[in-house]
């Protein structure tokens, strides 16, 4: 389905899809003969699940993309873990 569509469905709008898209929290979905982006039910349940995670910890989609980040990529954790723990946040030392 196209963006218009899609957007519709999860009650947003195509513009926020196109960020989420930039964040990296949607796959590039573009069909080959058009150029226009073409969304799947697949893609319409990442978009939700990304929704949900972010009203159910109060978080932007910059945030989660960020977290999503920081798991896949073991410096950034580490850095995080560091300041976790000169802040206070959490309490074991970095290895």
């Amino acid at each position: 389905m196209r963006i218009t569509e899609a957007a519709k469905r999860l009650g947003t709008t195509p513009r926020m899809l196109r960020y989420r898209e930039a964040l990296g929290l949607l796959p590039h979905s573009r069909s080959g003969q058009t150029a226009q982006r073409q969304y799947d039910d697949r893609d319409l349940a990442a978009v939700q699940l990304a929704l949900d995670l972010e009203r159910r910890y109060d978080v932007t989609p910059a945030a989660l993309a960020f977290a999503l980040r920081a798991l896949a990529e073991p410096s950034v954790a580490a850095d995080l873990r560091n300041l976790g723990y000169r802040t206070g946040r959490l309490t074991t030392p970095p290895t």
